[in-house]
């Protein structure tokens, strides 16, 4: 099934200049590389996807490989794939979509864009033994060094060309150093783009994206700049606690509770979030911790024990049909089903979404920024957890949580996991 058609609307200076780079008329025609980085909803990844599919559909038409790769099969889904088909079937392009498996591909006028995740060290392994005639990356700076040199490397054909697209990261990141600061070595074409360089972009939607920041978060997603973290994870918290702190409860629609297993070195926890009506507020209501530090470890029953409690407590209170729980622990987490089935409770017990950590740290962040998160007086360890959180500053080139043993890490784990599936529709509802 064809999918619909993209709407176009006015493409910018900087857009045109991403598009069109490759042209013999170009100044820029002999650069190698192209990078857009800059701030979100800058319109960079429509105007490259653009570029890039003119550029490949114009000088390549005898069965040329390249490909197309995001961090994650979902995100490249999203960024990538959705919008090119929308964008050929508006051009009148015929394609073929093979969605899924290890050939997953689209077909273009003889051409072949095989698709590909970068989400870890091994990502590389797909690429090896291709012949490529170019590539499209998004979202780069999130993608393993590993990945980006095999692809690089997999370029060969006459003609070849690279695109790459991304918010920034830390200004030690390989992106920034090896590629953009060495630009006319490199024989790369740096386009820096900022959300006014989106004509399509309603002034209301950017007015909120820029509140919806702060602190390096800010300086990255809207200033587009290649920003060191401060130490903190949650400055704003961190610094004014109270701000987040209530007492009195709000009307809660519905909570969902998520649950960390802890080995020997670490704890147990579960955390009740509630929501608001229209998920306006986001609301840690209350908490479990249980450290297994010291021979004080719990036997598997009374684990079970402490969360049919938990459960018991919450749905006393509020309504309560979900648990999230670290998916690492299948055992464990079938205890905790057969418990709560048991205790006649009336919940499912899932597990856990695992978004990439730095997604969560960034909706949470964002959520401080808007004052739609709270915590709950009660909740001890998890402001603890939330005030004291660190980045890892022996990592020079990712923002890593520090998880050494030396913070919580357990409280922040579970209260990720009550949210996490709720994560987008929260963070862009005033969008």
């Amino acid at each position: 099934m064809k999918s619909r058609k993209f709407e176009f609307k006015p493409f910018s200076r900087k857009q045109k200049k991403l598009i069109y780079w490759w042209h013999p008329e170009s100044p820029v025609s002999d650069r190698k590389i192209v990078i857009a980085d800059g701030a979100i909803r800058s319109g960079k990844t429509i105007a490259m996807i653009c570029g890039f599919f003119l550029w490949s559909l114009n000088s390549f038409r005898n069965g040329a490989a390249f490909i197309l790769a995001g961090k994650t099969v979902g995100a490249l889904k999203k960024n990538v794939i959705k919008p090119t088909l929308e964008i050929l079937t508006a051009w009148g392009v015929p394609y073929h979509y093979v969605s899924s498996g290890d050939e997953a591909r689209i077909e273009v006028g003889g051409n072949v864009y095989y698709l590909y995740d970068a989400h870890n060290e091994r990502s590389q392994d797909r690429l090896q033994g291709l012949t490529a005639a170019g590539a499209l990356l998004d979202e780069v700076a999130l993608m393993p060094r590993s990945f980006v040199e095999q692809a690089m490397g997999r370029c060969s054909v006459a003609g070849s060309r690279l695109w790459f697209n991304c918010n920034p990261e830390k200004p030690s990141h390989f992106v920034k150093t090896d590629l953009i600061d060495q630009a006319e070595s490199k024989k790369v074409y740096h386009l820096h783009f900022m959300m006014e360089d989106n004509l399509s972009l309603d002034p209301e939607i950017r007015a909120w994206y820029e509140t919806a920041f702060t602190g390096v978060f800010y300086r990255r997603f809207i200033l587009g700049e290649w920003a060191l973290t401060d130490g903190l994870v949650y400055p704003d918290y961190a610094n004014h606690p109270q701000t987040y702190e209530i007492t009195q409860i709000p009307a809660i629609q519905h909570a969902v509770i998520g649950v960390d297993f802890g080995g020997t070195g670490s704890a147990h926890s579960f955390t009740l979030t509630g929501f608001t009506p229209g998920y306006e507020k986001t609301v840690i209501l209350s908490e479990y911790y249980h450290c297994n530090k010291d021979g004080k470890a719990l036997s598997p029953l009374e684990l079970e024990e402490a969360f049919v409690a938990f459960v018991r407590q919450a749905k006393q209170q509020f309504r309560v049909y979900e648990a999230y729980c670290d998916s690492a622990e299948q055992t464990l987490i079938q205890g905790l089903r057969l418990a709560v089935a048991k205790a006649g409770l009336g919940i499912n017990v899932r597990n856990a979404i695992k978004e990439p950590i730095n997604e969560r740290i960034v909706f949470t962040n964002s959520m401080f920024a808007q004052g739609r998160l709270l915590v709950h007086s009660s909740c001890k360890q998890t402001a603890k957890a939330l005030r004291e959180a660190v980045y890892d500053s022996k990592i020079r080139t990712e923002d890593v949580r520090l998880d050494d043993g030396t913070t919580n890490i357990d409280s922040l784990d579970s209260f990720e996991y009550s949210v996490e599936a709720l994560m987008k529709d929260i963070f862009y509802l005033r969008r």
